[in-house]
């Protein structure tokens, strides 16, 4: 119970450090947003500038405050706020009320005081009394100041109910007020030398975790501690709603003028109709709500963060239906809100003008849609490759993959068929189009290499061709994908010399030559060298047919299968399927069972020692009397076996985009153990082929 509470105390006052943050925001942009005519003299320009660094300042660090520092700015801030509204209401009071005749003048077109004379002193008096005991338990004071400043609150309305003459109560009430300011300016002196203590506590505390950790973990610790997203986010639909409320407000208004027959009021069926608006007054008012959300760069990092918020918990329930559990898969909720910004910033969304940037929120929105399909695929696809290498039989666990794997080949053309439909073809449409077809294929090559896994599951013999199968499949994908880049450059090239070029356009297309051509054209080439380097290894091994393979009756010591049809021989006389040597060799190039090199030259070979398959070493003279024993004897494979499966794990993760294989080497446990010195000359210093598995891993686990 006791851990509830402190839980529930701990996010009350999680919300309340959030509330208090979001008015600096809201002054940062208005000042930002604010005009002032530069024509207007030197010296009030100056001015204007000046109280505009001022408040971007004092606003800039009221955000940045630790909790327990922006409680003290705030209990100060009200207290002040208290006083004032105590000053003010005495001047109001004196100036137009006359408690005996109970006639007063509205303020603000409101008339909410009661008519009543003495309904209206006793009121006034307890206002006045709750102002007076706020401001004094906000300052802090002492009984005897508590007191005295009570008694000056409530002076004024002494003074009216007495019946002093008019000049008397001004008099008493602007005495009042400078008392109460006066004693506000001592509070506040006493305080400046908190106030300067806590800003030199977060200079300190900042410039201590810049020398010690940098800036970017700096700028890190700083986003966590203020909880900027989320101040984000109230600030964006805090403003939103209150400009909904506002031309809901106007229209209702302006129709209820115009007489409308829908805000006429004369009976109650028409009243009602009246808070109903129409499709096209919806249009209009949702319309303008958008628009004046990514009106400046706070409302697009606002929106970027309501964006932010939704596509997490998106990410999260896909994650769940689809029955994944992997952390790196949860950061949907970071990459679609750093692309949207990064879009709005590339097209100037906030310096447009309104009609304008409702059609490029339109457009960056969809292609932040494929960006989003593009990642969910990025999701799916593990699990679809897992749980079809692993061979899983209930339907329940493929169902739900199968279906998002549907949506996201559905998805993608039925956007680009509506595109189409109502755009004619230009930069922006060819770059969504591209980007949905590049998403079909991905699907359909994943949906391949899932057939192609269940199938061999399916199967009773070992299918030996599997995995050139899988390699042929993804390889295309690749090439096309990689197309797609080089086209997609060509494209954004165009953009930037004949539509909108930007300096940000500019960097994202390098990067995009980089990540995207550069480095999916080095890295395709390098897994090709691989596999081709692998296929001569595998092919310069003795292999072992008929008879010899009877002779073994023995299994294979990485996948314990038996030799069906063929095996092949390392140097040092040990046999595998040569498949799933193949396998072995992408991870490393050495022996599963003994840990020697497997590829060795011609002249070398016939000199160097081999074993047996119980881990025993012959002499070179020996080995014309050694090779018949180690055909006839048994493989005690569970090391390697061991090895095999920690190694295939990894590439069977590296397959479906989950990760890469750890760059240790493996160890067998029957065999030596070698120190550095000793491993580097066993191994040759054999470089592990990781950047093969991550394209073309693992294709069949038998």
């Amino acid at each position: 119970m006791a851990s509830n509470q402190a839980r529930i105390g701990q996010q009350a006052l999680a919300v309340l450090d959030v509330a208090l943050r979001v008015p600096c925001i809201f002054i940062i942009d208005a000042i930002f947003n604010s005009y002032y005519d530069p024509g207007s003299g030197w010296a009030r320009v100056m001015a204007k500038v000046l109280v505009r660094v001022m408040g971007v300042l004092v606003s800039t660090v009221v955000l940045l405050l630790s909790q327990k520092a922006l409680f003290k700015f705030y209990t100060l801030f009200f207290a002040v706020l208290l006083g004032m509204t105590a000053a003010l209401i005495n001047y109001y009071a004196t100036s137009h009320i006359d408690f005996y005749s109970a006639y007063y003048k509205a303020a603000l077109g409101f008339r909410l005081l009661p008519r009543n004379g003495p309904t209206l002193w006793l009121g006034m008096a307890a206002v006045q009394l709750v102002f007076g005991v706020g401001y004094v338990f906000l300052l802090n004071l002492q009984s005897v100041f508590a007191a005295l400043v009570v008694l000056d609150i409530m002076m004024p309305l002494w003074g009216l109910m007495i019946e002093l003459p008019a000049d008397v109560r001004h008099m008493v009430a602007v005495f009042s007020g400078l008392a109460l300011a006066l004693n506000t300016v001592v509070c506040l002196a006493l305080k400046l030398k908190w106030f300067y203590y806590s800003c030199r506590y977060v200079y300190l505390l900042i410039r201590h975790m810049y020398r010690i950790y940098g800036l970017q973990l700096l700028l890190e610790d700083t986003w966590k501690r203020i909880r900027f997203p989320d101040v984000l986010r109230v600030f964006w639909l805090t403003r939103i709603t209150a400009q909904a409320l506002i031309l809901v407000y106007v229209v209702r208004a302006v129709r209820r003028e115009s007489g409308d027959a829908t805000g006429r009021a004369a009976d109650g069926s028409a009243d009602s109709q009246g808070y109903l608006l129409s499709w096209d007054v919806f249009w209009d008012v949702t319309s303008n709500l958008i628009i004046s959300g990514c009106d400046s760069t706070l409302t697009v990092l606002g929106m970027s963060a309501v964006i932010s918020s939704v596509a997490h918990y998106l990410g999260l329930s896909i994650l769940a239906f689809i029955g994944s559990t992997e952390e790196e898969d949860k950061r949907l909720g970071f990459v679609a809100p750093v692309l949207f910004f990064i879009l709005a910033l590339q097209t100037g969304l906030s310096s447009l003008e309104p009609e304008e940037r409702l059609v490029r929120l339109s457009r960056n929105m969809c292609l932040l849609l494929t960006a989003i399909l593009h990642f969910i695929h990025g999701m799916t696809d593990p699990v679809l490759m897992s749980l079809s290498a692993s061979h899983v039989s209930s339907v329940r666990r493929h169902f739900p993959v199968l279906l998002v794997s549907v949506a996201l080949f559905v998805l993608p053309v039925v956007l680009s068929y509506a595109l189409w439909h109502h755009y004619v073809l230009n930069t922006w449409l060819f770059a969504v189009t591209a980007f949905c077809v590049e998403l079909c294929l991905k699907v359909v090559v994943s949906l391949t290499v899932y057939g192609l896994f269940m199938a061999d599951g399916f199967s009773s013999v070992l299918w030996e061709k599997l995995d050139d199968y899988v390699y042929y499949v993804r390889s295309t994908g690749n090439i096309i994908e990689f197309l797609f880049g080089v086209i997609m450059f060509g494209n954004g090239a165009y953009t930037m010399m004949f539509e909108s070029g930007s300096k940000i356009r500019a960097c994202m297309m390098c990067l995009h030559a980089y990540f995207n051509i550069y480095l999916q054209a080095k890295n395709g080439w390098k897994t090709f060298i691989n596999r081709r380097t692998a296929v001569k290894k595998i092919n310069s091994l003795p292999e072992m047919r008929g008879d010899q393979l009877r002779d073994i009756e023995d299994v294979c010591a990485i996948c314990y299968q038996e030799f069906a049809t063929s095996a092949r021989i390392t140097p040092c006389h040990h046999y595998f399927h040569a498949l799933c040597l193949r396998k072995w060799l992408y991870i490393q190039d050495t022996c599963p069972m003994c840990h020697q090199r497997v590829y060795v030259e011609e002249e070398s070979r016939d000199r160097g020692a081999f074993s047996n398959n119980n881990g025993g070493y012959a002499a070179p003279q020996d080995a014309a009397a050694a090779a018949p024993a180690a055909l006839g004897e048994h493989q005690h494979g569970e090391p390697a076996a061991a090895l095999l499966a920690e190694g295939l794990a990894a590439g069977a993760q590296a397959a479906g985009g989950q990760g890469q294989p750890d760059n240790e080497l493996l160890e067998d446990n029957d065999s030596i153990e070698y120190d550095e010195e000793e491993w580097g000359t066993q191994n040759g210093n054999t470089p592990i082929e990781e950047d093969y598995i991550n394209d073309d891993t693992d294709s069949t686990e038998d």
